[in-house]
């Protein structure tokens, strides 16, 4: 019976043993385990300005472009691509013997319209009103005479030496050469009808519009400067064969350029006239110039593979140097929040809609819900979930994801 209580009692010690050395292992374990590496960020009150950036082009404020009117050839070029030209300056002359035979056509084409039109408005050519006077005379004389004769027949059958028939005979002649006479008037004062002289007059209207396009080919086959500018884009030489409508020179006033900027659908709602403008060239790094939204998008666009709002943006200032159609960045501020609490946006997570951030509570993360204000490339605005002094995680230094439930230590 000893014997028994003995082995039990130490069956109880070496259970004892075992649960104290599991004690023991998962204690040192915890003290041991190797914690996550997060960086931190304090939430604090800033000023906090949000801002949206895009691509734009440089472009004149009013740029001069000269097509080709027609299918030729360039007859020559008197300036070269960068040149400052006077007002009036002749730039480049094409080959205008074909447009200038078209004018010649044209021009016939009107006279031939304005004699049509002077005919049915003066009830005929000359020719024709000569010859209807000539028929009205000759009507007019034989129906004198028809009435003389009438006239004296009727005499002689008072005295018998006429018969009644001859009377009657010599009536219906007069009758006949009296409507000759009407025939002959009518025709000359009324050849043409209402409608025929309203095709005329379409006609020589027609005409003359066809003068002055092919007049209007002619003088667009030289170029001259409408203004001083500079000549920035040319693509002709002398003997080259141009398609009609090739744009061959282009020439502006570089001391006013502008930029057209392209934002994305869903920023445009933030943008309005006046907003404060970055505009950044690559070509002149470190260099910043300054405008403002003159016009904001009235329809959108396709840009590439974007579907974007066009904006206007005039530059405060000197533009120093800004060519046309170079790509530039630009930077807009669409609100400004003096004093406003904020975190690093790389602290805020969104998942299904909702935003939160991981808190650091003690040794560990938190995750906590939280309503965001205005935001920019930095920045954003918390409108509640957090207080001033909280702190918060913006990620790991391994590149592991943040976790609820494993210990932490901040690095810098």
């Amino acid at each position: 019976m000893a014997r028994e209580t003995k082995g039990l009692e130490q069956r109880w010690l070496w259970l004892g043993v075992a649960v104290i050395l599991v004690v023991v292992f998962f204690s040192v374990r915890s003290l041991t385990r190797e914690r996550l590496p997060v960086r931190v960020a304090q939430v604090e009150h800033q000023a906090l300005a949000s801002t949206v950036s895009t691509d734009g082009r440089v472009e004149p404020e009013v740029n001069y472009q000269f097509p080709s009117p027609v299918s030729t050839t360039v007859k020559a070029v008197y300036v070269e691509q960068g040149d400052k030209v006077p007002a009036g300056k002749l730039l480049l002359t094409l080959d205008d013997l074909q447009a200038r035979a078209r004018l010649a056509n044209a021009e016939s084409g009107v006279k031939a319209a304005q004699a049509a039109l002077e005919a049915a408005t003066h009830n005929g050519t000359m020719e024709q009103r000569q010859a209807s006077d000539a028929d009205i005379t000759r009507n007019r004389l034989d129906r004198d005479q028809a009435q003389a004769n009438l006239d004296a027949l009727i005499k002689l059958n008072e005295t018998g030496a006429a018969s009644a028939s001859e009377v009657s005979a010599a009536r219906q002649q007069l009758q006949t050469a009296d409507a000759n006479l009407k025939a002959s008037q009518r025709s000359g004062q009324g050849r043409y009808s209402a409608a025929e002289i309203a095709r005329v007059q379409a006609a020589l209207a027609d005409a003359e519009a066809n003068a002055a396009a092919a007049r209007d080919v002619v003088n667009k086959t030289t170029f001259r400067a409408p203004v001083a500018g500079t000549v920035y884009s040319l693509d002709a030489k002398a003997t080259d064969y141009t398609e009609e409508g090739k744009v061959l020179l282009q020439m502006a006033d570089l001391e006013h350029v502008r930029v057209r900027a392209y934002f994305d659908e869903p920023e445009i709602g933030r943008l309005a006239v006046g907003q404060p403008i970055e505009i950044k060239w690559d070509a002149k790094p470190g260099k910043v110039w300054h405008g403002h939204i003159v016009r904001t998008p009235i329809t959108v666009i396709t840009y590439s593979t974007r579907i974007v709002g066009e904006v206007l943006i005039q530059i405060d200032g000197d533009d120093d140097g800004l060519l046309p159609a170079t790509t530039v960045t630009v930077t807009v501020t669409t609100s400004t929040e003096p004093n406003v609490l904020s975190i690093p946006r790389e602290a805020l997570f969104s998942e299904n809609g909702k935003n939160y951030v991981f808190k650091v509570v003690g040794d560990g993360l938190k995750r906590t819900p939280v309503t965001i204000g205005p935001f920019n490339l930095t920045q954003v605005a918390i409108l509640s979930g957090l207080s001033e002094g909280d702190t918060v995680a913006t990620g790991t230094t391994t590149g592991q994801p943040l976790q609820v439930g494993v210990p932490i230590k901040v690095v810098q």
